[in-house]
């Protein structure tokens, strides 16, 4: 069944399907009648000569230039001609297919004097998995995303490229012929109301939160296997001291480490006579650095909610009240200090995890065998592991710099504050992907820690906690104990996998219900 898009209801998890599971979509009748009145009032401006920004004039600096009437179309394709200018690498195609929902959704409010037909097409290539190839760079976040979604309407027109499923690219003219859809000929409106809005930056918010809301609960997994293995107290994670600090990502990470833990046999092995007062920080306060991003990424989730159905192009047209209202809705500051934000949280995961990766195999730190190894020397065992976590990490910390601090005028200085937001998207997505890879390479070194320390002051291999027990079996079903040196990149990449497929988590949630 077909997801409707109707402007006001859409949410992070359909975004998703629509991305990243390739559902169908479809206008609703709502949405279908709303636009229908919009585009009423932009016929009856253009017969009676009324001068309207983008409709009948030129654009940015050139809004004081007035365009004939016999040549509106010439000026619609005009537009998406010059402004499709990119550089840089393809984006993503979940990335793409997300722009283009979001596009028809926004369409759909009814605000942007569209014609019904030509979104019709763009839900067609949707649902066809007609789409564009359009470069990554090139967008500064006000005025919306123009040059990629300029890029975007190129294919809708049968200009540019398309992906094909094996990854090559075909002409849009040649894909659109093959599933019969008709290339889009642009009236009054239309260019400017394809092309004016966030839905490159607001498509990396909405999948990203989508998967930052399951990387939370992995870092607690992650943390659990690492606490474990390292012996360390789950006193820290106490209800207790979290509920006279009662941050709501606080409580939620301590509830979880607790319910990893539970019934560990490997805890209570040494509850009583160890020596150590308290655990080092990046133990201690799991609860606390994993809650403050929980917090962070909640804050993000609300902003994309109302960003994924809003009007965001220029002018917006009210038909009840029969008006044009030349604002500002595109720009993309809003995306952008939640994306700025999002990129620090989603660091601070990945900050803490190779602290404790570090702890991992530091012998002097783990009082477990240095680097892992069972022949240090002969072997180097989980060494170089630790050095890719720290580097990504480094990476993470350049990158976290907020690009939304940033402006430079463009159009003449008609456009002269821009948000960046482009930036501060992409490079969230970049510092996401960083972070997954580095608490799987903690769940990596953690695991093989786990094995030596089942066996700490003990003949019987002890139990850890029914959580972490499941998360330790899901990964050793496809990465053995390493007792002697193989190649670690293909360890690091099929843990990645259970965490991206989810498998990890399901298979941690089966054991011991959902988590927070």
């Amino acid at each position: 069944m077909a997801i409707q898009l109707n402007g006001t209801d859409l949410n992070v998890e359909q975004l998703w399907e629509i991305a990243v599971r390739k559902s169908r979509v479809a206008l609703g009748p709502r949405a279908v009648k709303k636009m229908t009145a919009s585009r009423a009032l932009v016929e009856r401006w253009l017969s009676e000569g009324e001068t309207v920004y983008g409709v009948t004039t030129g654009f940015g600096e050139f809004a004081n230039v007035r365009i004939d009437i016999d040549r509106i179309e010439e000026l619609q394709e005009n537009l998406i001609l010059s402004h499709a200018a990119g550089a840089g690498e393809p984006l993503p195609r979940e990335i793409v297919r997300a722009m283009m929902a979001l596009r028809v959704n926004a369409l759909a409010k009814g605000f942007s004097g569209i014609r019904v037909a030509t979104v019709h097409t763009l839900c067609s290539m949707v649902n066809a998995d007609i789409i564009p190839v359009i470069p990554s760079q090139g967008s500064v976040g006000a005025s919306g995303d123009l040059v990629q979604l300029a890029h975007l309407v190129l294919a809708m027109l049968g200009r540019g490229n398309v992906w094909r499923n094996d990854g090559s690219m075909e002409s849009a003219g040649k894909a659109l012929k093959r599933s019969r859809i008709a290339p889009v000929k642009l009236t009054a409106k239309e260019g400017l109301a394809l092309i004016n809005g966030t839905q490159m930056m607001t498509s990396y918010a909405a999948l990203a939160v989508h998967r930052s809301l399951e990387l939370v609960r992995i870092a607690d997994i992650a943390a659990a296997v690492s606490v474990e293995a390292l012996r360390g107290s789950d006193t820290p994670f106490d209800a207790r001291i979290h509920a006279v600090r009662p941050y709501v990502g606080q409580m939620h990470a301590a509830n979880n480490l607790r319910a990893l833990m539970k019934g560990s046999k490997l805890r209570e092995s040494h509850r009583h006579g160890d020596e150590r007062v308290q655990d080092a920080y990046s133990i201690r306060c799991c609860p606390q650095v994993h809650g403050a991003s929980r917090d962070a990424i909640s804050y993000v989730a609300d902003k994309v909610a109302i960003e994924i159905n809003s009007a965001n192009d220029n002018p917006l047209i009210f038909p009840k009240s029969g008006v044009h209202l030349e604002g500002g809705n595109f720009h993309g500051q809003p995306m952008a200090l939640a994306l700025d934000f999002l990129a620090i949280a989603l660091a601070e995961f990945a900050n803490i995890s190779e602290r404790r990766t570090e702890r991992l195999v530091n012998g002097s730190l783990s009082g477990l065998p240095r680097f892992l190894a069972m022949e240090g020397g002969l072997h180097s065992g989980l060494m170089i592991a630790q050095y890719t976590a720290a580097s990504l990490v480094s990476e993470n910390k350049v990158l976290a710099h907020p690009a939304s601090v940033d402006s430079i005028p463009t159009s003449a200085n008609q456009e002269d504050h821009n948000s960046m937001g482009s930036i501060s998207a992409q490079k969230a997505w970049r510092i996401l992907q960083n972070a997954e890879t580095v608490l799987a390479i903690e769940l990596l070194c953690a695991c093989q820690a786990l094995d030596y320390a089942r066996r700490w002051k003990s003949e019987t291999p002890l139990a850890a906690g029914k959580g972490t027990e499941a998360a330790y079996r899901a990964v050793r079903s496809a990465v053995p104990f390493a007792d002697r040196d193989r190649v670690l990149h293909n360890d690091i990449q099929v843990i990645l996998q259970q965490l991206q497929s989810g498998f990890l988590l399901n298979a941690v949630e089966r054991a011991v219900g959902p988590l927070s």
